[in-house]
């Protein structure tokens, strides 16, 4: 098949390449598949897109009135692409379901342990020669209640973490993850997450449900100077109202790898230019706010395990059979 990849950096190239051995024509763009560039896009027999590609209606509508019958997503979540206009529309929806759920996982460890012992204000002061310990006290992770929401695959390998840690771990979850079950982890309702949880982990799918499921009510119902970790999708996190609860102390610890608004800035080199979106560069003046820019699925493994399961999905439905992860309206 003729594939149009987009938002496609040159580090996912390759491993693309490797995964498809000649059999599909490749064709890389940079930008972004969006309304300014579904043109481009109606081209070819399928696109392949990652997190920050628009699909709504009316670029699938383009689409569809080109040469595009499949859109693949190089990743998990689909909040992105209408898939109700997709299937109206006639057009097949594929997706990357798992790919290496310990990468994120791990990564959100990361996070957490830099926002709790203060480890990205250290290194900059260390490099300055000041050895002063003042405002780097942290706390034992060991004992704490982690609150997470979500229990897929990846929420499952956090859950694993935080045990190893001696975590109290709760969960919320619209099915309950045996794997978990087993860990100890205790289902319980966001509600009594927000009250008893110190470090509060986002991991579920982003839906009209869960669309700010972090907002300034559940902020207020946290224990005060709560931790949360965001690698999820930005859109769980009502941004402006957690900038509001930074400002009194509410919430003591912010860490995200994704964010509502990273449409057009992540996976792009700004520093030669003036960021526009004023609650972005807000969360930049808090000490204690880690924002990172989608990072978190970054590793050799899990590129190479999407690589593989997009060309997968791809020449399944171009041969009409073998396994394809649809994604279903």
């Amino acid at each position: 098949m003729k594939v149009g990849v987009f938002s496609s950096q040159r580090s996912g190239r390759a491993p693309l390449l490797e995964a498809n051995h000649g059999v599909h024509e490749l064709t890389f763009h940079e930008a972004r598949l969006d309304g300014e560039t579904a043109n481009v896009g109606a081209q070819f027999e399928a696109v392949c897109v990652f997190v920050n590609d628009l699909l709504p209606r009316s670029v699938l509508e383009r689409l569809r009135a080109g040469k595009t019958r499949l859109v693949a997503l190089r990743c998990a979540g689909f909040d992105n692409v209408d898939v109700a206009a997709a299937a109206e529309l006639g057009l097949t929806v594929v997706r990357v379901p798992a790919y290496s759920p310990y990468s994120v996982a791990e990564f959100e460890l990361g996070l957490i342990l830099t926002l709790n012992r203060k480890l990205h204000r250290s290194y900059a002061r260390v490099r300055e020669a000041n050895f002063s310990l003042a405002g780097l006290e942290g706390f034992e992770v060991h004992s704490s209640t982690v609150g997470v929401s979500g229990t897929g695959g990846i929420g499952a390998a956090f859950c694993h973490i935080m045990q190893g840690f001696g975590c109290r771990l709760l969960a919320h979850d619209v099915v309950r993850n045996p794997a978990c079950e087993q860990l100890g982890v205790a289902y319980v309702s966001l509600d009594e997450i927000w009250a008893a949880a110190n470090i509060i982990s986002l991991h579920c799918p982003l839906t009209p449900q869960t669309r700010h499921v972090i907002n300034a009510d559940t902020l207020a119902r946290m224990k005060r100077g709560v931790m949360i970790v965001n690698t999820g999708r930005g859109g769980l996190l009502d941004t402006r109202a957690a900038v509001a609860a930074l400002k009194t102390g509410q919430l003591g610890y912010l860490g995200m790898d994704v964010y509502e608004g990273e449409g057009g800035l992540f996976f792009q080199d700004r520093s030669d230019e003036i960021i526009e979106d004023d609650v972005l560069t807000r969360l930049f003046t808090f000490p204690n706010v880690v924002v990172t820019a989608h990072q978190a699925f970054f590793t050799r493994e899990a590129i190479a395990s999407i690589a593989a399961t997009t060309v997968e999905n791809i020449t399944s439905f171009e041969r009409g059979a073998g396994p394809i992860f649809r994604v279903a309206a």
